[in-house]
């Protein structure tokens, strides 16, 4: 390769993979499998080292990629979180083995771990209590994320006292005083296939493995949603300042022995042989595993030889992760259903013949739309790849094209709706095919009663059987039907007594003391999930001012852009939709807000605020006492903020940055000062459940 044409590509690779990274991290929607992003990195490696008069230090090569979000405060790494080597081939790990025995000279051990396929967490206890949890972040920082993480079972708050240990007055604890700990928060299988089996029911887009769902679902702005994800956490790593340790397995062995989940799938390996042996038997073994689980990683066990062998800018030199590959089967497509789903939108999903893949048996699989089925250039009768990849519903990846028979069929995406025969229309910027008949549709329709009555909505005890019958015997058309419904109109059903009625009737009583925004959800408008059914609740207070709304002051709300904004003004445009709501309204369902708490002064009426540091009260508390005084409060600094409120340890990239822009940095004295006396506002003050936090 020229040098001109080595610089061009460079700047191609270095494009893709920055934005590989962020889908990777932020969106947590990755456009490359693991292989594919790893061969592209290798790539760029390799040119870089070739034409080292173009390396640049801003280069995917030189960092790992970063997960900050805004919404959160970050804090400092006070060792650099760093990512691993990755390889596909088990020469380069007997490279990492050559490398290693170079470097010290001596004989050593190796560490063989699962590979958990999940999302990096760092781990800090003082004094045998957690105190702060970062995510990765860039390495150098990381999101705080303690109070989500206070939400994962298998984490500690506070360190078990392992029996047979006696204190004395050198060592009145068997852990240091303040360590690191880090490891991989991950969503096991079957919590990540209840999640996404609620969102397919939702129509909203599932997660496309669990790591996905770990790492969105640890990013959750409300803590409580956190608890109902299912996550769990393996920690692998203990870091800190004179730690008792002479090899990494006595650490984890002692991190156990306080509490602490630590994988026990770990071997002590002596040569290349053995790690082989340990690699080859988790490439079988794992597809039993109640978790993914994607490699094997190999580090240098004695402690004083990793601290010798150091780092690079980006890995460490004495770890190496070798990376399966994914799993696939090849099997028979022997034909394609078109799903209609409850917002229109059809589904083709394909048929075939059984195969095993991933310890359970595969027939069908996801095509995901039209255009997907025309670049795989399918055919039914083909013989087709098919990765689980973490799905609910696998996917089909590629066609086995030297199988084709003359007997194939080419498939044809329907241009009329399966289920009402209505044309099927399709938005110029989106990949589906929806079916617009909304209120003559009867998957749509039954779709929507399902979900109104689910648990995350109204919260009614019916399922899609209940469902079918209303429906087949005309006596719920639309969801404000069910409020009509009578004791004696459900006995007529096949299968009902009159407890059975009486329950359903009883559940539906209930689901009146549901909350405005959880109605809002209930309602089945196209793109609205719980998070976005909350803020625009939240915002608009009443669901008058929301169907009155423009699309302008629907964009005004946080997380809702240009295609949500259209679907809920087109949604309340329609009066029969609006006659839903009126009869909803009858039946006394709540359509307003809670009421917001008492606002003690509008001292602050018309600033925005930015929060850092500790305090003497926890962060959701200061940030109530703002809202209680007419302020705002926003996660990230900008030229709107008007002032930065710092406490101690505030964080200095918000310092810098609100000196940098001109914005005012005040103390919690000076604050309280701004507001009145602590004594006056003192309610407001009191610690969460009894105990006073730190803001983190």
């Amino acid at each position: 390769m020229e040098k001109a044409q080595a610089y061009i590509r460079i700047q191609e690779l270095r494009e893709v993979l920055r934005e590989a990274n962020r889908q990777y991290y932020v969106e947590n929607s990755p456009t490359l499998s693991d292989y594919e992003f790893d061969m592209l990195l290798k790539e760029l490696e390799a040119l870089e080292k070739e034409y080292p008069e173009f390396m640049s230090p801003d280069s995917p090569t030189q960092h790992v990629g970063s997960d900050i979000k805004k919404e959160f405060e970050q804090f400092p790494h006070r060792y650099p979180m760093l990512s691993l080597g990755n390889t596909y081939d088990i020469s380069e790990v007997q490279a990492f083995a050559d490398r290693a025995t170079k470097g010290i000279g001596n004989s050593f051990t190796y560490s063989c771990e699962l590979k958990f396929d999940g999302t990096a967490i760092c781990l800090t206890y003082r004094n045998g209590r957690l105190f702060r949890a970062l995510t990765r972040g860039d390495g150098t920082v990381g999101d705080d994320v303690t109070r989500n993480v206070r939400h994962i079972s298998n984490i500690p708050q506070q360190l078990s006292v392992p029996q047979g240990f006696t204190p004395t007055a050198q060592r009145p604890h068997p852990w240091p005083d303040e360590f690191e700990i880090r490891g991989e928060i991950y969503m096991p299988w079957s919590a990540f296939d209840r999640l996404n089996e609620e969102r397919l029911k939702d129509e909203e887009q599932p997660f496309a493995n669990p790591r996905n769902a770990a790492s969105g679902s640890l990013k959750l702005i409300d803590s409580r949603q956190v608890a109902n994800r299912g996550l769990e956490c393996t920690l692998y790593h203990m870091l800190g300042e004179n730690l008792p340790f002479t090899t990494h397995d006595q650490a984890l062995k002692a991190a156990s022995d306080w509490g602490l989940p630590v994988s026990d799938k770990r071997r002590i390996c002596r040569s290349i042989e053995e790690i082989e042996e340990f690699i080859n038997h988790w490439d079988t073994e794992r597809k039993n595993l109640p978790y993914a689980t994607d490699g094997i990683v190999i580090k240098v066990n004695e402690l004083p030889y990793q601290e010798e062998l150091g780092y690079t800018s980006k890995f460490p030199r004495w770890a190496v992760a070798y990376k399966f590959k994914a799993e696939q089967a090849l099997t028979k497509l022997i034909s394609i259903d078109y799903q209609v789903g409850r917002t229109g939108a059809v589904t083709p999903v394909a048929n075939l013949e059984p195969v095993q893949l991933s310890g359970t048996i595969v027939k069908r699989a996801s095509l995901h739309n039209a255009d997907q089925m025309e670049q795989l250039d399918i055919h039914i009768g083909d013989y087709v790849y098919v990765e689980k990849g973490g799905e609910i519903i696998p996917k089909i990846t590629g066609v086995e094209l030297s199988q084709r028979g003359a007997d194939v069929t080419l498939p044809h995406f329907p241009a009329f709706c399966p289920d009402c025969g209505t044309a099927l229309i399709k938005d110029e910027e989106e990949a589906k095919s929806f079916c617009p008949n909304q209120t003559g549709c009867p998957t749509q329709i039954k779709g929507r009663l399902v979900h109104f009555l689910s648990r995350k909505a109204m919260n009614v005890i019916a399922g899609d059987a209940t469902v079918d019958q209303l429906f087949n015997k005309a006596l719920v058309w639309n969801v404000a039907d069910f409020y009509d419904l009578t004791k004696e109109l459900l006995l007529t059903l096949e299968g009902w007594k009159e407890r059975s009625a009486e329950r359903f009737l009883k559940s539906l009583q209930e689901s009146r003391k549901v909350g405005f925004d959880r109605v809002l959800f209930a309602l089945g408008i196209r793109y609205v999930g719980e998070t976005t059914a909350r803020s625009v609740a939240r915002h608009f207070g009443n669901i008058d001012a929301i169907m009155n709304a423009t699309k302008e002051e629907l964009l005004n709300v946080d997380d809702v852009g240009e295609v949500i904004a259209e679907s809920i003004f087109e949604f309340f445009s329609e009066e029969a939709n609006r006659d839903i709501v009126s009869r909803l309204k009858e039946a006394g369902l709540r359509f307003e807000a809670d009421a917001a708490p008492e606002q003690l002064s509008a001292e602050l009426e018309g600033k925005t605020i930015v929060i850092s540091g500790n305090f003497s009260i926890s962060r959701d508390e200061m940030k109530a006492l703002i809202a209680a005084n007419g302020g705002k409060n926003s996660g990230s600094i900008s030229g709107k903020t008007s002032f930065l409120l710092a406490g101690e340890k505030a964080g200095p990239e918000k310092l810098k940055k609100a000196e940098a822009l001109g914005v005012s940095i005040i103390s919690e004295e000076e604050f309280r000062q701004m507001i009145g006396s602590a004594a006056e506002q003192e309610h407001m003050t009191e610690p969460v459940d009894g105990e006073q936090l730190s803001l983190f």
